[in-house]
């Protein structure tokens, strides 16, 4: 079982990715489609699994509060821009241009968890729950993968 760090790092590590290829890829192609819809689907579950097991454990310390809020609060504006982008269409230069506001955005999210959030939470999670959290982190993105269209249709009606 990887540790909380490793498996978010993983998911990261294939974000990068994703975004690359999609920045990489033009107009409506089946390989920025196919890209796109991984990425979406795969940054919802993992921010939702991300609040619930990582950043919940974070927001018990009154020090790791600022950062977690900061990080959930991002979130929160990157599910805003996946969601407009969801409804754009892939080929206009509109959409590229939102696209790229998204991946410099969530780029340094990433950074920033990596390089400042992760060493917080050290403090936290110690070496001895690295591997419990991890397993937690990925049980919940695997049960909020099956939730992301629940999520997004009840959203839509607020």
């Amino acid at each position: 079982m990887p540790s909380i760090y490793d498996a978010i790092k993983k998911d990261h590590d294939r974000h990068r990715e994703l975004l690359n290829t999609i920045a990489e890829t033009s107009g409506d192609s089946a390989e920025r489609r196919e890209a796109w819809d991984e990425f979406y689907y795969d940054v919802k579950s993992h921010a939702a699994a991300e609040e619930e097991t990582f950043y919940s454990k974070l927001l018990q310390q009154t020090w790791g509060q600022d950062a977690a809020r900061h990080s959930v609060h991002e979130h929160a504006e990157m599910d805003d821009i996946l969601e407009e982008l969801r409804e754009m269409d892939l080929a206009s230069s509109g959409w590229l241009t939102r696209f790229k506001t998204l991946k410099h955005d969530y780029e340094h999210h990433m950074d920033e968890e990596e390089q400042e959030v992760f060493e917080r939470a050290k403090k936290v999670i110690g070496a001895e729950e690295n591997d419990a959290f991890g397993e937690k982190f990925l049980k919940r993105k695997s049960q909020e993968a099956k939730l992301v269209e629940e999520k997004r249709e009840d959203s839509l009606e607020d």
